[in-house]
């Protein structure tokens, strides 16, 4: 698969004309995990400053994740044998991974972005162990996914999953640990080596001690324990005091607003845009991130503002920008589930969210500090076959269930006035307009899409305008009873493409 060239050099000024089928489709692949048929029909015609408020309105209320009956338990809760107390906590982390997985699926961009910022304030899983510690690190995740982005930093860094992670419950006056100071510069604000030094990292380390309280003892919330504050003088980007947390996180946004402006702009345009923002082939990636961080640092590090004005600008309706990512695992199952509109239940989402550990997306669990990398990483050998081989399960699997529910995602995709159409073309242009951003790449791919259609079950000459209705009838989307059959055979076939793994 080619790497795509950033040659967009569309500006931020808003996109005005109104969004067609493709542009529609663009915008919920890229905001959410893309939609059915219906979603995309009611977006045609809308301006993009109309759908994108409402999108970015809809998810600033969309609702959080309900605090499970254990949100608050402490390891006195469970049993005193470890092996039930680990049989427990291994439910209740697949229980609530369930709850985020439909989440994502029903919140649109709250919960896209929630899962981008999963990937950036990274932590494991695996260190900490405890669903208590996951549960309140989502919910900060959805509280603050579009919020601000200062509140943000803040309130994650207290987290238990991130005290546990990046060791600030070992973090003591007398013997500082680096680990969380090291990355909230490199990492979560600023970016590798920008405009921070060793000595910085050291003095914020004392500054943000303390925060130790039952900080090693299992599945209790940490909190702070002034014993263990360090409370000698530390100066910090030039600034001297007996700083404590709040006052690291007010230092760091007064004294580095432009570092942390580019920074936090750069990964959203990235994500969201293009994975190449520093090409210079005729592209203006690098002005679109001034842009955008001039927005952000104006709004005082509120998101919303940002986000608004990049979904809503020509630069991101670019035609270049459309089908230049590659999509992750839950990208490729969700927009499946999303864009077919089939039936699932709870054991669907987590074997879809199970499936993505195969392909090298385990949830909650990115391999490092700096989160899983993203676009050209999701495809090698064993994931590319992983990928082919899991989505013809999920196809099956879906046929078993209600074979009927492929000719309805194809009368869908061709719409009311051709839902009694002869004619296959008709039919596997529909569908292949809806599960590629912008269709199969030659004429020969397409016709390979319509042998495929074309079962060898349905004789050639019932597709022909010549044909005589008899008692095998003549070929119609809405009535024959192979259409099933061939939209299943189809989509098997879309699934290896490769405009298939792209959004």
């Amino acid at each position: 698969m080619e790497y795509f060239i950033n040659c967009n050099s569309s500006t931020l000024a808003p996109y005005t004309t109104p969004l067609d089928e493709l542009r529609a489709a663009h915008l919920y692949r890229r905001l959410g995990f893309s939609a059915s048929v219906d979603t995309i029909n009611a977006a045609v015609g809308q301006t993009a400053g109309t759908l994108v408020d409402a999108l970015v309105n809809q998810a600033l209320a969309a609702p959080l994740i309900p605090a499970p009956e254990w949100a608050d338990w402490n390891n006195a809760n469970y049993p005193a044998d470890d092996d039930l107390a680990g049989q427990m906590r291994r439910a209740q982390i697949e229980d609530f991974t369930t709850a985020y997985g439909n989440a994502l699926l029903d919140n649109g961009l709250r919960d896209r972005l929630s899962f981008f910022w999963s990937n950036h304030f990274v932590t494991q899983l695996e260190t900490y162990n405890c669903p208590q510690f996951l549960f309140y690190y989502i919910n900060c995740l959805q509280r603050n996914a579009l919020g601000n982005f200062k509140t943000f930093t803040s309130e994650i860094g207290l987290t238990s999953a991130m005290l546990y992670y990046l060791d600030g419950v070992r973090n003591r006056g007398n013997n500082p640990n680096e680990n969380y100071a090291r990355e909230l510069y490199e990492l979560f604000t600023l970016g590798e080596g920008n405009n921070y030094t060793e000595q910085d990292i050291i003095e914020t380390a004392k500054a943000i001690s303390g925060y130790t309280e039952r900080g090693e003892e299992g599945c209790t919330q940490v909190t702070f324990d002034p014993a263990e504050f360090n409370t000698e003088n530390k100066t910090i980007f030039g600034q001297t005091g007996n700083w404590g947390y709040d006052d690291v996180i007010n230092i760091l946004f007064n004294q580095r607003p432009d570092e942390i402006g580019w920074y936090i702009c750069k990964k959203l345009y990235e994500f969201f845009v293009h994975p190449d923002s520093t090409n210079d082939e005729g592209g203006n990636a690098p002005e679109i991130i001034d842009g955008l961080a001039q927005t952000f640092i104006s709004n005082n590090f509120e998101l919303a503002p940002v986000l608004r004005q990049l979904f809503e600008s020509q630069h991101f309706f670019d035609e270049t920008t459309i089908g230049v990512i590659i999509k992750s695992p839950i990208d490729l199952y969700f927009n499946f589930l999303k864009e077919t509109n089939f039936t699932y239940d709870d054991s669907d989402v987590l074997t879809m969210i199970d499936s993505c550990s195969l392909l090298g997306q385990t949830f909650f669990q990115p391999p490092e500090v700096e989160g899983w990398q993203r676009d050209r990483q999701w495809i090698n050998t064993n994931f590319i076959i992983g990928r082919w081989l899991t989505m013809e399960f999920f196809l099956e699997r879906a046929f078993q269930d209600n074979d009927e529910q492929f000719r309805t995602l194809a009368m869908d995709a061709v719409g009311a006035a051709e839902s009694n159409t002869s004619n296959p073309e008709t039919v596997v242009r529909a569908l292949v307009n809806k599960f590629t951003p912008k269709g199969l790449l030659t004429d020969a791919d397409f016709e390979r899409a319509m042998d495929a259609f074309k079962i060898d079950d349905v004789p050639e000459d019932y597709y022909s305008s010549d044909y005589i209705p008899g008692g095998n009838g003549w070929w119609v989307l809405s009535s024959s009873m192979e259409v099933p059959t061939q939209v299943y055979v189809l989509l098997r076939h879309l699934s290896r493409e490769p405009e298939f793994q792209l959004k």
